[in-house]
């Protein structure tokens, strides 16, 4: 399936590029989530129309990307959960709690954007938690993880 990106995404493409890509992946997420189109000759016209709205509507997400990075990157986050003699936790520290702490903290995050590849926390200590707030712009927050106080 041919498709025309109206964003950028990472290990894809860019704004404005044609890219051939399972049927599954565009009909069923890029075309709902209105990040392509189907690559037919009407929308290749109608998306040349639209270029420079898209290309500033593109820029400007990148600018508020980059000053979120710019205030999490120093943010260090303390989570208290319930945790066994070993250090192990009692459930674990995910996407969601993450996402919540931070934006307790006082800058927004969503939980799509936090990076967990190695799955969730489920270990008391300290890591380095990776954030993918834009195609172009990744960060970095400090999480550690203390037992809660009896």
């Amino acid at each position: 399936m041919q498709v025309i990106l109206l964003e950028k995404i990472r290990k894809l493409g860019d704004l404005g590029q044609q890219v051939k890509v399972k049927q599954g992946f565009g009909r069923n997420f890029l075309i709902p989530q209105g990040k392509a189109v189907p690559a037919t000759p009407e929308n290749v016209a109608k998306f040349e129309a639209q270029r420079t709205a898209l290309e500033k509507t593109q820029t400007e997400a990148l600018a508020v990307a980059t000053a979120r990075a710019e205030k999490l990157n120093p943010l260090t986050i303390t989570l208290h959960c319930k945790a066994g003699t070993e250090g192990k936790l009692y459930g674990s520290v995910g996407t969601v709690d993450i996402s919540e702490a931070v934006t307790q903290a006082g800058v927004e995050l969503h939980k799509h954007e936090v990076n967990l590849p190695d799955g969730p926390f489920r270990l008391l200590g300290e890591y380095e938690v990776k954030l993918n707030l834009h195609a172009d712009v990744d960060a970095g927050i400090k999480l550690i993880i203390l037992p809660e106080a009896e």
